[in-house]
């Protein structure tokens, strides 16, 4: 049977401690079925494990739920209180979002949730251009020598990954330009706000291959960062944040033949 309790001790023993600021993404068919009191057993226990002085966050993101020809006046507003958490990502982020005493910040799609001793901090003046860049929740993790639980959930569903992406001195960066209606001031009308980051849908740049955020995942277990181990019946693993984004800053800039480039999945050669 797999319960609240059994969760507790499995991620005690992958390694997660009493104080951790810890951001969480998991597959829970994968984590257990039955899993005793569902979704709510393994919040349950990652607060557990990290007990009062911990926090724990994930990575929400936002559905927009419309197109760029829909009737502007049709569109809803953005609201950090009621938008659902972005459907891939799991029930678990939707039901953090939900959990009593959870914080969001305002960023409609680089924001995340957070609970805890730091979730004030943590989602407090995040900017709204380039939001997974510096001032953003995911460089706070990493400056707060966070942590990254994988439970469950394939490791191309790292968020803090895209902190690396985004500082890493890498050409031709694609950027993304979009707009949101976001709430205004008390007493005026919704307002639309636009938006600019480096494209977090896709690889942020042309030559590097679809998967690479799960052949970073690969590549830094390998190499003998994190923890693996079992939590529930799910393959799980646990990194430290600063040395995960430091991983992938030199893989993201190791320099590649284009016979190992165009072997990649997803390459595009540039080239005219």
């Amino acid at each position: 049977m797999i319960s609240r309790a059994s969760l507790h001790r499995d991620l005690h023993a992958l390694g997660l401690r009493r104080g951790d600021l810890v951001m969480a993404q998991a597959g829970l068919r994968s984590v257990g079925h039955p899993l005793v009191g569902g979704v709510n057993s393994l919040v349950l226990a990652l607060l557990d494990a990290i007990g009062e002085t911990g926090t724990l966050a994930a990575y929400v993101d936002f559905e927009p739920f419309y197109e760029d020809d829909d009737d502007p006046d049709a569109i809803p507003v953005f609201d950090k209180l009621t938008a659902h958490a972005a459907r891939d990502h799991g029930i678990l982020h939707e039901t953090l979002r939900n959990w009593p005493g959870a914080l969001r910040r305002d960023h409609p799609d680089a924001g995340i949730c957070a609970i805890g001793a730091q979730a004030a901090w943590l989602t407090a003046d995040h900017p709204f251009q380039y939001g997974y860049g510096p001032g953003s929740p995911l460089a706070k993790i990493v400056e707060a020598r966070g942590r990254v639980a994988v439970l469950g959930a394939p490791l191309d569903s790292i968020a803090l990954l895209h902190y690396a992406e985004h500082i890493a001195p890498i050409p031709d960066k694609r950027v993304v330009r979009y707009r949101r209606k976001m709430i205004a001031a008390p007493g005026r009308a919704p307002e639309w706000m636009e938006f600019e980051e480096f494209d977090a849908a896709y690889p942020v740049n042309s030559r590097l291959p679809e998967d690479y955020f799960e052949q970073i995942g690969r590549a830094a277990l390998a190499a003998g960062l994190g923890r693996s181990g079992r939590v529930g019946n799910a393959e799980s693993h646990l990194f430290d944040a600063p040395e995960l984004v430091a991983f992938a800053l030199q893989w993201l800039t190791k320099p590649r033949s284009q016979s190992e480039l165009a072997a990649a999945p997803g390459f595009a050669d540039p080239s005219p």
